[in-house]
C-alpha cells in the first residue's frame, strides 16, 4: 500500500505553485516507492488568494493562520514558502512541535538562528531540508564524481557568477527584496546562495573570504506609479574572493543587474590534470578538458547529460535528450519524500543550509570592513 504523504504549505505565491508541480510530477516520474503527496492544508495571509490556491491545487483546506499548519495532526510536513524573513519563526515552531520541515533558502536571515534551527531538528531527529534545488541538478552531480575521482587532479580553483538583470529596470518599486530586515541581503542571499550550495557541495568548507558590494540604484519608486522614492539596502552586485579549506582558491560573484542575463548561474573548476565547466543557460551540458588525454590540443569538449548522470534517467532515457529546469525541483522533492517515508539520506539538511548563511554572514562582514573574514569556526561542527 503506498504511503500518504500529507503536506501543510504555508505560502501561496510563486514558490508554492513551483512546489506543488514538483510534488505532483515527482510522484508521477519516481512511483510509489517515494510516497504520495497529499495536499492537506495551505495557508496564506492573503485569505483570497489561500482559497483561491487551495481550489486550483486541490489542498482540502485553506488558512490565514500558519499555526494551523504546526498544529494539525493532518500534516506530516511543513513546507514553508513564504518570504525570507517569516522562515526562521514558522520553521522553530514546527520543529519545537516534532513537524518535519521542508524550507526554501535561506533557512534565517543569520548564521545564529540558522545554526539554532539546524541544532533543533538534529535534536527532534526530524526531516529537515533546505531548498537548494541547483544542487540536485546531474550537472552538479557528475562534476563532483570528476573533482571526487582524482580525475581533474588537485583542485586549484572555482570561478563561479549568478547574474540575472531581474532588477535593472531602475522603475521597478521598492519590495522586500531591498530591504534588510525582510532580505538579510541582496543578491547574495536571492542568487549568490545558490552558487555557494553548490561550492559547498563540490568543493567543500570555505575557511575565509574578501569581498566587495555595490548598490547601483540606490533609490527606487516607493510603490508602482508614486513620484516618492525610497531607499534601497541590499546590495546589487557582491563579488568575493573565497579560500577554501582544501587550499583552492574561489573567485565568486553576483548580480541582480547583470545586463542581459536572465539566469546565468555558471561555474568553472580547473585542476592540475583537467577542468570541468558548465552553465545554467545550457543545463544539459558540462564542458570538460583532461590534460593527459591525447586530444588536448582540441581543447575542451563537450558532455552531453544523460541516463547515467544523478536522476537524469527518472526523465529521459537517453542522453541529448533535454531535462528542463523545472525538473531540479523535483528530484529536490523527490529526495523530501523518499527521506520521509524511506528514511533515506539526503544532502540539504538545515546543517547544510546553516553553512551557506555562515559564509552569507562572513561575505556581508567582509564587504564593510573591507578585510578578511574568516567563516565562523564554530559552524565546523556542522560539516557533512
Amino acid at each position: 500500500m503506498t504511503k500518504k504523504v500529507n503536506i501543510g504549505m504555508v505560502g501561496a505565491g510563486w514558490m508554492c505553485k513551483a512546489h506543488v508541480n514538483a510534488y505532483t510530477t515527482a510522484f508521477r516520474l519516481y512511483g510509489e516507492k517515494i510516497g504520495e503527496p497529499v495536499f492537506k492544508i495551505i495557508m496564506d495571509v492573503n485569505e483570497h488568494a489561500s482559497r483561491e490556491i487551495a481550489k486550483k491545487f486541490g489542498f482540502e483546506k485553506s488558512t490565514t493562520d500558519w499555526m494551523d499548519i504546526i498544529h494539525s495532526d493532518e500534516v506530516d510536513i511543513v513546507d514553508i514558502v513564504t518570504p525570507n524573513v517569516f522562515h526562521y519563526e514558522i520553521a522553530k515552531a514546527a520543529l519545537l512541535n516534532g513537524k518535519n520541515v521542508y524550507c526554501e533558502k535561506p533557512l534565517s536571515l543569520s548564521a545564529e538562528e540558522s545554526k539554532e534551527l539546524a541544532r533543533i531538528a538534529k535534536e527532534k531527529g526530524v526531516l529537515n531540508y533546505a531548498a537548494f534545488n541547483n544542487v540536485m541538478n546531474p550537472a552538479t552531480e557528475y562534476i563532483k564524481q570528476l573533482v571526487q575521482s582524482g580525475k581533474l587532479g588537485e583542485i586549484m580553483r572555482f570561478d563561479g557568477r549568478y547574474d540575472q538583470d531581474m532588477l535593472l529596470d531602475p522603475s521597478i518599486p521598492i519590495t522586500w527584496r531591498h530591504l534588510v530586515k525582510q532580505a538579510g541581503s541582496g543578491a547574495l542571499g536571492d542568487l549568490g546562495s545558490h552558487l555557494l550550495s553548490v561550492s559547498q557541495y563540490i568543493m567543500g568548507d570555505i575557511e575565509s573570504v574578501n569581498a566587495v558590494s555595490k548598490i547601483y540604484i540606490p533609490e527606487r519608486p516607493a510603490k508602482a506609479g508614486s513620484s516618492e522614492m525610497a531607499s534601497v539596502e541590499t546590495e546589487d552586485y557582491m563579488a568575493f574572493t573565497a579560500l577554501y579549506q582544501s587550499g583552492a582558491i574561489g573567485q565568486l560573484s553576483t548580480s541582480r543587474v547583470g545586463t542581459g542575463r536572465k539566469n546565468y548561474l555558471a561555474f568553472e573548476i580547473q585542476g592540475t590534470l583537467g577542468t570541468a565547466a558548465f552553465s545554467l543557460e545550457r543545463l544539459n551540458e558540462v564542458n570538460v578538458y583532461f590534460h593527459n588525454e591525447e586530444s588536448t590540443h582540441r581543447g575542451f569538449r563537450n558532455v552531453l547529460l544523460g541516463p547515467d548522470h544523478g536522476d537524469y534517467s527518472v526523465f529521459q532515457p537517453a542522453s541529448g535528450i533535454n531535462i528542463s529546469f523545472n525538473d531540479m525541483k523535483v528530484i529536490e522533492v523527490a529526495k523530501v519524500l523518499d527521506a520521509f517515508t524511506n528514511d533515506a539520506d539526503y544532502v540539504c539538511d538545515f546543517e547544510f543550509g546553516a553553512k551557506i548563511d555562515t559564509c552569507i554572514e562572513a561575505i556581508l562582514k567582509s564587504a564593510k570592513t573591507h578585510q578578511w573574514e574568516k567563516v565562523d569556526e564554530r559552524n565546523k561542527s556542522l560539516c557533512l
